[in-house]
């Protein structure tokens, strides 16, 4: 009986030991880059003042087939804003922790020029789900991105 108290009393402490040095569980990590649900593009995500943000920084096909030249983010509803090039422009703007692991904020679509409601949840620790959404959260359109390596 007494040795079976010592073997109890050292694992009780040894796992007690190991959550302190572990810690509480986190929330997955959304910081890096990440390839998008087509794989055309990547997007790196970077911490925002406690918010997420993310920039275009890689495409497939960086250069407008016709011309040979960068592709510009034409479709943008600001003219002023059509010429610049995609690769570079903010994708993912000022999400803010909405729990766990769920960012709520802005997400702008270079295919058609539009700024939407939108959301980033990983789904695991190398996934994401990217959701845009209009009327007020009725209507999505999402897409899993996977973290780049």
């Amino acid at each position: 009986m007494g040795i079976f108290r010592l073997t109890t009393a050292v694992i009780v402490s040894a796992i007690a030991v190991a959550l302190v040095l572990v810690g509480p569980a986190r929330a997955a990590d959304p910081v890096g880059t990440w390839l998008t649900g087509d794989k055309k593009g990547k997007v790196h995500i970077v911490n925002c003042g406690g918010a997420i943000c993310g920039t275009l920084v890689w495409l497939a096909e960086p250069n407008d087939p016709e011309t040979h030249r960068p592709k510009t983010d034409s479709h943008n509803s600001n003219a002023s804003l059509q010429s610049r090039p995609l690769l570079g422009i903010p994708i993912v703007l000022n999400m803010k922790p909405d729990g766990g692991d769920k960012w709520e904020g802005k997400v702008y679509n270079a295919e058609d020029g539009g700024t939407y409601t939108g959301s980033f949840a990983m789904s695991g620790p190398n996934t994401a789900e990217l959701k845009g959404c209009v009327m007020g959260g009725l209507i999505c359109k999402g897409q899993t991105w996977t973290r780049a390596h």
